[in-house]
């Protein structure tokens, strides 16, 4: 028999965080659950996600070094907190996941004062702050990635290797053919920087495709997230080289546009690389080096190593080494439907189907009054802590 329950997700800040916690909810509801999200001011703003989902906006500090900062955010902290728990006493949530990211510390701080099961979800191969705080307290550790740095040997025990859910429009693509590509077709390219976009990407991709054989050059159709600041240059590059180019700064459609693609171009973010493997869409990744703990340069180890994407640190991201590798994986016969099938193999599809599993697994659940236990919870996988 199946039992409805309630589960809390906490996420917010960026599209790495809210898109894997929008994947669960759909997964959760589909099920029959009620799923309410808390996040913050950021991550209720992002368009397309958690429709039909309660959403609580609470106060969330950054931590910091100094101690005016310090003393600001633990107000927040203990603000988000409480009002956490009040969601709790009314909502009445079976479990409580974070997704990382401090917007997810108040309300995992309020279930775990509340005695609410608690999960983490590491979409990144370096576990985050927050997770790492408290990695020691929480009933379960998701991972995405088989090795995971900053992974305390401590804590393998409640780890679960889960893989980084994705929207269902990017799933449907897994089973997609790898677009056809002529020896004299058009080759599509996307070109994403992610949520915040990246203007390195914007200096270095349209310098890069000049320096193209004029042959394969007017085969390029080009579409490429902008920041706003970049788009108008960019977009009179690509005129001056007579290379068609859709620009936004905001692409609503990116699956469909993944899914005609032939190339991405893009940072190393969680998610981007998880529907790079869902889809099965060979890559070329620039990490961003400011990221915390340097965790993009760790995202793409497995997706590289299995030959599904080349990873150019941005350092060396320069226009004579992207068209190198851009005509190594093109014009090489059958080099990017090898690629492209290499980074479906680093997919793991079943990630929110397996997320949700785990949190069905945990604590009980209230039904009419009564509390009902549930099954222990379940081992989805297994993941290593490296240096």
């Amino acid at each position: 028999m199946n039992f409805v329950r309630h589960f809390v997700l906490a996420a917010g800040g960026t599209g790495g965080h809210m898109i894997p916690a929008h994947a669960l909810a759909r997964a959760l509801m589909e099920r029959g659950h009620h799923v309410a999200l808390v996040t913050d001011e950021r991550g209720a703003r992002i368009p397309g996600l958690f429709d039909g989902v309660q959403t609580h906006v609470l106060p969330a500090g950054r931590l910091s070094k100094s101690p005016a900062g310090l003393w600001r955010a633990g107000k927040s902290i203990l603000a988000g907190r409480a009002m956490a728990m009040r969601l709790y006493e009314t909502f009445r949530p079976t479990a409580v996941i974070g997704f990382g990211g401090y917007p997810a510390l108040p309300s995992l701080l309020g279930a775990l004062k509340a005695g609410i099961p608690t999960a983490v979800h590491e979409q990144n191969a370096v576990l985050g702050r927050v997770n790492r705080l408290l990695a020691g307290r929480v009933d379960a550790i998701a991972t995405a990635y088989p090795e995971v740095k900053r992974l305390a040997e401590k804590h393998i025990g409640k780890v679960h290797l889960i893989g980084n859910p994705v929207r269902d429009e990017v799933l449907a693509l897994r089973d997609q053919p790898f677009p056809t590509l002529e020896d004299d077709g058009v080759f599509r390219l996307l070109v994403t920087g992610g949520s915040q976009g990246a203007s390195i990407l914007s200096d270095v991709v349209p310098a890069g495709l000049a320096m193209l054989p004029l042959n394969f050059r007017r085969r390029l159709q080009v579409t490429q997230q902008c920041r706003v600041e970049d788009i108008d240059k960019v977009r009179a590059t690509y005129a001056e080289l007579g290379i068609p180019a859709d620009l936004a700064t905001y692409l609503p459609d990116l699956p469909e546009r993944l899914g005609w693609s032939h190339l991405v171009i893009a940072r190393a973010g969680a998610s981007t690389i998880a529907e790079l493997t869902a889809a099965g869409r060979p890559a070329i990744l620039v990490p961003l080096p400011s990221a915390t703990d340097d965790h993009q340069s760790y995202n793409v180890r497995e997706m590289v190593a299995a030959g599904g994407a080349r990873s150019i640190p941005q350092k060396a991201f320069t226009p004579v080494e992207l068209g190198k590798q851009m005509q190594k994986l093109a014009l090489e016969p059958g080099a990017l439907a090898n690629a492209a099938k290499r980074a479906r193999d680093c997919g793991r599809p079943e990630a929110a189907r397996d997320l949700a599993d785990l949190l069905e697994g945990m604590g009980a659940a209230p039904i009419g009054g009564e509390t009902i236990k549930m099954r222990p919870t379940p081992t989805i996988g297994t993941a290593q802590a490296f240096a």
